[in-house]
């Protein structure tokens, strides 16, 4: 009889080794020089790329993050010169995020770089097998909320 897969020492060990395979890439374009966004730096590009001057809570929101997170995040990148906070005109308490040029130009690069991480994450697999894994690590996102009642 085969034994259960390991699913907790899996996910958390193929996160850590992801983490450290994309840092790897980072840091060799980085030695050629261009300044590469971290993973969740990527997330915010992506993020304003579709809407542009999101609030920060609709940003935490769309990455998955605690609101105080995102704060650090766009801080560091407001640093950078990537992105702008301002306050909402609506609501002077809610900040607006938006790109600035040079965190725009960054977008093609990340692209590629996330069409070649794909490509290699999904290589050798068929669409049916990557449904049943989007399937279940969507699941795994939501099992803290509660279990809906039986039908």
């Amino acid at each position: 009889m085969q034994s259960k897969p390991r699913l907790i020492f899996l996910l958390n060990s193929a996160q850590r080794h992801l983490q450290q395979w994309i840092a790897q890439q980072t840091d060799a374009a980085v030695r050629a020089g261009q300044q590469a966004p971290t993973p969740a730096q990527s997330g915010v590009l992506f993020a304003l790329a579709r809407s542009d001057g999101a609030t920060m809570g609709q940003l935490a929101q769309t990455l998955d993050l605690a609101p105080s997170a995102v704060s650090g995040l766009v801080q560091r990148m407001e640093a950078l010169d990537w992105v702008a906070r301002h306050p909402c005109p609506d609501d002077g308490r809610t900040q607006r995020v938006w790109l600035c040029p040079a965190g725009q130009a960054l977008l093609p690069l990340i692209r590629q770089a996330t069409t070649r991480i794909n490509a290699r994450l999904t290589d050798g697999f068929t669409d049916a097998e990557l449904q049943t894994v989007a399937r279940w690590l969507t699941h795994v996102q939501q099992l803290d909320q509660p279990i809906p009642p039986e039908a």
